[in-house]
């Protein structure tokens, strides 16, 4: 196959990776040098077992291998040469807990190894392998103990420019909202996670119209990206558009659930980095599905070709092949229906945590759930028949000044 070498300047939504491809590939060399300053490090247990199933299985080792070469012929520095070199930098970032920046912050930094090569044509094809997500997944759970414990809290303090409580992070994150003691070390905060899932102050983001169950309030704070009516019960999300297609939302064990909403509304919305990560219900009423569906991690949709995002230009995509939670309440009225909630990880951010049963009875607002390690994507379904007026003005982009506050009107039901 024959690749171009070219410069492609697109956004990145919600600031989980810089805009600047030179930023990311100043990132790769530090890793390179984290490497290089230990060459006998031995890889950690979930890393070696990714690297023996790539090695040990043929097609598994081509694609991958051609994946990298035709990411250094598209002419970019990935920092390493071969499937060795990439295991040992996915190795180091085992112990790496972000710092705050406002142009070059790698939330995601097996992502940032990975940008190219998860969007090269073998790419495509790797990241699909079940085999390969089961490591994977292992991987990011290693890394998610690492960011649990309190070794991952070097930059939880006050130092310029990279401490998260910081005069520079202000501009950034407002901490005067959430929870904490800055008298405190690392103002109170056990962990990497235990910050990133920070909770607001009592006040903070009050509820819209808690009394009247026409008004939708937002699940998450995040930036509203797509809006689709009329929803099929299969669709080709894998072509350029990215239609939402609910079987495979849901999964083919939940055709009922996806039956339910065919016809009716799909609303997408992203997570910034810097922003707040644990999902509340956009309604009342009775919780009648939860599960956790796993899936994908790094894989694209194939028709957003060489892709520097990574999978935040495939968010449609993703949320019929990446690992999420999916939530149904059901609002008792028949105005509204039953309402669907996905939330779906994005690379490194996978840690879907449901925080409700089934059966259990929801004010709108209260916390269902939240994302382990930072944010993702979500969606709100609604069932056929339901008519919404969209509060956010459309059309809906990638821009972060868009972001809807948590809890508040996302959508009046019009009746």
């Amino acid at each position: 196959m024959t690749t171009q070498s070219i410069t492609i300047n697109k956004s990145r939504p919600g600031g989980w990776l810089p805009m600047d491809e030179a930023a990311l590939a100043e990132f790769r060399l530090g890793i390179e040098a984290e490497v290089a300053a230990h060459p006998d490090r031995p890889l950690v247990r979930p890393v070696q077992a990714l690297y023996d199933c790539i090695m040990e299985t043929p097609l598994y080792r081509m694609h991958l291998t051609q994946a990298i070469e035709q990411a250094h012929t598209a002419g970019y520095r990935l920092g390493y040469a071969d499937i060795d070199g990439l295991m040992r930098r996915i190795n180091a970032v085992m112990h790496y807990a972000p710092p705050f920046s406002t142009s070059s912050l790698v939330g995601c930094p097996l992502n940032a190894l990975l940008d190219w090569p998860m969007c090269m044509p073998s790419g495509f094809a790797f990241f699909q392998f079940p085999a390969i997500n089961e490591k994977i997944r292992a991987v990011l759970g290693y890394w998610s103990d690492f960011l649990s414990g309190p070794n991952s809290r070097d930059y939880l303090n006050t130092d310029n420019p990279k401490g998260w409580f910081s005069t520079t992070a202000a501009t950034k994150v407002n901490m005067s909202e959430f929870i904490c003691d800055p008298a405190l070390p690392h103002w109170g905060y056990r962990s990497w996670n235990d910050f990133f899932t920070r909770l607001f102050k009592p006040g903070m983001r009050p509820v819209a119209s808690p009394d009247n169950a026409l008004v939708v309030t937002a699940a998450c704070e995040s930036g509203p990206y797509a809006l689709q009516t009329g929803v099929n019960l299969f669709d080709k999300f894998w072509i350029k558009t990215q239609p939402y297609s609910l079987m495979d939302m849901f999964t083919a064990d939940r055709r009922d659930l996806a039956e339910t909403f065919v016809g009716g509304t799909v609303y997408q919305a992203f997570l910034s980095a810097y922003n707040y990560h644990r999902w509340h219900a956009p309604v009342s009423g009775t919780v009648v599905d939860a599960y956790v569906v796993n899936g994908t991690y790094y894989a694209d949709a194939p028709s957003e070709g060489l892709d520097p995002a990574g999978p935040n230009n495939s968010q449609g995509f993703i949320t019929a092949v990446a690992t999420r939670a999916v939530m149904v309440i059901d609002t008792g009225n028949p105005a509204l229906g039953k309402v669907g909630c996905i939330f779906v990880g994005m690379a490194e951010i996978s840690s879907c945590i449901i925080a409700v049963k089934i059966g259990q009875t929801v004010a709108k607002g209260d916390e269902i759930g939240y994302f382990q390690y930072g944010g993702s994507t979500h969606c709100l379904i609604f069932q056929p028949g339901v008519t919404l007026d969209f509060i956010p003005p459309q059309p809906y982009g990638e821009n972060d000044s868009q972001i809807v506050p948590l809890n508040s009107a996302l959508a009046n039901v019009v009746v």
